[in-house]
């Protein structure tokens, strides 16, 4: 498994499935990344210093997930942890904890000392894989990039 930043051909295969795991835990809804305006566009959208987006190839070249980071101005010196999405069939192989500390090391070489992220009640593998990550839960900010979003949480890089 190796992880590289996003190019235009990963495109429709991250949107997919990014589509695919939020219908499969009911979150194709308004208010949540299923209805994001640039989610076909991600390698455009991520190509900024302050915004990256890396997927994670398998030995045979196919991706299988992909994490991404962006400045979130409402806390200072945070960047804001974003679209962490794996195929079902790594799930509990440790990939997601792997793919995390992956981005957060991006994060700090990009100068960030804190790390955002929110998400929903239902995901609940997610969440724990937060928590065990060592985010910890925080009141929901003024300002949050998906309204449809429940649960919010930080940790210091």
């Amino acid at each position: 498994m190796r992880y590289r930043e996003i190019r235009e051909s990963d495109n429709a295969v991250i949107a997919s499935l990014i589509r695919r795991t939020l219908k499969a835990y009911s979150l194709d809804i308004p208010g949540t990344a299923y209805y994001d305006e640039g989610l076909d566009r991600f390698s455009e959208l991520y190509g900024r210093p302050d915004a990256r987006y890396y997927v994670l190839e398998d030995d045979n070249g196919n991706v299988v997930g992909g994490i991404g980071f962006s400045a979130f101005e409402n806390i200072e010196g945070a960047a804001e942890l974003q679209k962490l999405y794996l195929d079902e069939s790594y799930t509990g192989s440790g990939t997601g904890y792997e793919m995390i500390s992956y981005v957060e090391e991006r994060m700090k070489e990009a100068g960030y000392k804190k790390s955002y992220l929110e998400t929903h009640d239902n995901l609940a593998a997610a969440i724990h894989i937060y928590i065990k990550s060592g985010y910890k839960e925080i009141e929901r900010p003024s300002f949050v990039g998906h309204s449809s979003m429940n649960r919010f949480f930080i940790k210091e890089l």
